[in-house]
């Protein structure tokens, strides 16, 4: 049976977490370490980012700095703003978001659905850039200035790690065993920073990397530059990321990391978007360097029904 089978919920919030993790069987390599990846495509809204939004307003009520009548604000290549809408939906906050169209329309198109007030900014050339990102933060900043308004600022939330710590205290349960490996593409650095912290409250030693993309390396390299990877490679580092909590970072072509999105779905029939390819290649690899009787985490952030619209599965 799945996982909420023998259940019953009265709010659809309650079926956020206690996601599958899947053992990959076919694009692994001989003599490497098993690679099992998260299935964050079972929340609600399709993403792990459900954790996160859910946190970010449930800590902010119990706080008192988010009350009825408000409005909530935030900046979001789209999942976060879907997690955020459909969060907020439920709730019956007004919510406001800045978004932009280099990111993919379905994620666009969510956050209308659930009856966000969506704002576009115009991006060049359809890339995801440091000036974009920050473009998209300043408006909401401006947005949020306002009385009656709270600005979740992802970024800079410390509460979307205790929303990943969750996720964290789920695999080690699921695993049951050595976690010698766990690598995590780098965003608001939330989900790196919330299952590391869990692997090492629980006492495991796992080697812990940090990926972005190799042609916006502002942590291998301190360089950053274009991409089409939505979700992750900011341009700037993020603030919650804490050098305590991971060993090293690398980069991945986008490339690779797309061509491993294909083989998912085509020889795994696992259907997730390009940041959750690039979380897998990482994983190839790392399996490859801990050899065999070990064991390596990666997440698949979301699904692959967000990217229809572009031009990857159509190969």
């Amino acid at each position: 049976m799945g996982p909420f089978m023998d259940k019953k919920y009265n709010s659809v919030l309650k079926t956020i977490g206690n996601t599958p993790i899947i053992k990959i069987q076919n694009i692994s390599t001989e003599n490497a370490a098993n690679i099992y990846i998260k299935l964050e495509s079972f929340n609600p809204t399709g993403s792990k980012k459900d954790r996160m939004a859910l946190s970010m307003i449930e800590c902010a009520e119990k706080r008192g700095d988010l009350r009825p009548g408000m409005t909530v604000v935030e900046y979001t290549g789209g999942s976060t703003g879907s997690s955020l809408a459909f969060v907020c939906a439920i709730k019956g906050y007004k919510f406001h978001v800045v978004s932009s169209d280099a990111f993919a329309r379905e994620k666009l198109n969510t956050m209308r659905a659930f009856g966000a007030n969506l704002e576009i900014i115009k991006s060049q050339d359809g890339k995801i850039t440091p000036n974009l990102i920050n473009q998209m933060i300043q408006r909401a900043s401006d947005i949020a200035s306002a009385p009656g308004t709270f600005f979740t600022n992802q970024l800079n939330n410390p509460d979307i790690i205790s929303g990943f710590e969750k996720m964290g205290n789920e695999i080690i349960k699921q695993i049951d065993g050595p976690i010698d490996g766990f690598c995590d593409a780098i965003g608001t650095a939330g989900s790196l920073m919330g299952v590391s912290r869990s692997l090492h409250a629980a006492g495991h030693n796992t080697f812990v990397i940090a990926l972005e993309p190799s042609t916006s390396p502002i942590l291998t390299m301190g360089k950053t530059g274009g991409h089409n990877v939505e979700g992750i490679g900011l341009g700037f580092i993020p603030e919650l990321l804490d050098t305590n909590y991971y060993d090293e970072s690398r980069t991945i072509n986008e490339n690779e990391a797309r061509e491993t999105t294909l083989r998912l779905a085509r020889e795994e029939g696992i259907f997730v978007g390009t940041s959750s390819g690039m979380n897998i290649a990482g994983a190839i690899r790392l399996a490859k360097e801990l050899g065999p009787e070990k064991t390596v985490v990666a997440i698949a952030c979301d699904t692959g029904l967000k990217y229809l619209s572009e031009d990857l599965f159509s190969q």
